[in-house]
């Protein structure tokens, strides 16, 4: 190399007399006023975006453990008033509140496990472009997010199979969620090099191989994301239990909480109906928290996931 072309390309250094200022990324730009100004409302939108999402379950929370009177009174604003844990004792001894949340964990866990089976392998086979019918396919797929039976077809049908009244209700007639298979697909498309497959054909790897040895295991940040919301789903079904279902032993949570709710509100005469409204109030704030606390719990260990999924299935530049 000769030594014009070692000074082209040997970096520029401050005070060289050429009059180029070496680039430092550990040098930040100074702001401007209108910098600040631009900073400060964008912070202050986001806090007032923060605390409107968070106050409303925190109320919730702190609702939970008031007397009903304060809460009533409008004196419970940001921390409890005479803790009392009266609605969470009504709430839990109901037997039925634990047959529930068995029947619904089993509901979430197997169905979550049957929705993850054939939804990831069905992503997986129509993102392979030498799958000759993966459009045909997609587009009958897609004419089912816009057209359905509706319900009375639907509750013959699922009679018709046996299913009504059973756990497979639950989990057979959405074991598929079109809107999932397109997320898995993109990410399957535009996130796992089409090398690797080559590279597993060249090891002598099937495509049963190369999808469990090298396609899941890369696939950690999709699989936890569409199994939240799969599990979020079931969880929260409340029309299932409420339509195809007569057997109070198997109704899941959310319509045993309404049941229980309801049962709560309608009792009582005339004469304590503000004292038992109030109850029923304690009562209400109870369900909340027993509904959506395993969901709280779960959301953190899955939140590295959705921070890695947040462009899923993005253009990539």
């Amino acid at each position: 190399m000769s030594a014009t072309t070692a000074g082209a390309l040997a970096p520029k250094v401050a005070g060289s007399g050429s009059g180029d200022i070496p680039w430092n990324k550990h040098v930040r730009q100074k702001k401007t006023p209108g910098d600040w100004v631009v900073t400060i409302v964008i912070d202050v939108l986001l806090l007032l975006v923060v605390l409107a999402v968070l106050y409303p379950l925190w109320f919730v929370v702190i609702a939970s453990f008031s007397n009903p009177n304060a809460v009533a009174a409008g004196n419970v604003t940001l921390l409890p008033k005479d803790v009392t844990f009266v609605g969470y004792e009504k709430v839990f001894s109901n037997n039925r509140i634990w047959q529930g949340y068995l029947n619904t964990i089993i509901y979430s866990v197997v169905g979550t496990a049957v929705n993850m089976a054939v939804t990831i392998p069905c992503a997986f086979a129509l993102s392979r472009r030498e799958f000759k019918p993966r459009r045909v396919i997609m587009f009958l797929f897609t004419v089912t997010m816009f057209i359905a039976g509706g319900l009375i077809p639907n509750y013959l049908l699922y009679k018709s199979l046996g299913i009504n009244n059973t756990m497979w209700v639950f989990i057979l007639p959405g074991a598929v969620s079109v809107y999932n298979v397109i997320v898995a697909r993109s990410f399957f498309e535009t996130s796992i090099p089409e090398e690797l497959h080559d590279a597993a054909q060249i090891d002598g790897l099937s495509y049963f191989g190369y999808f469990f040895k090298i396609v899941l295991p890369l696939s950690a940040a999709i699989l936890a994301v569409i199994g939240l919301y799969y599990f979020v789903g079931h969880w929260n079904d409340f029309m299932t239990g409420l339509i195809y279902i007569t057997d109070d032993r198997k109704q899941p949570l959310q319509v045993v909480l309404q049941q229980l709710l309801l049962v709560a509100q309608g009792t009582g005469t005339n004469v304590n109906a503000a004292a038992q409204q109030q109850a029923a109030d304690q009562i209400k704030f109870g369900i909340i928290i027993v509904s959506t606390l395993p969901l709280l719990v779960l959301y953190p260990f899955m939140q590295k996931y959705f921070n890695k999924g947040v462009m899923l299935g993005a253009v990539k530049g």
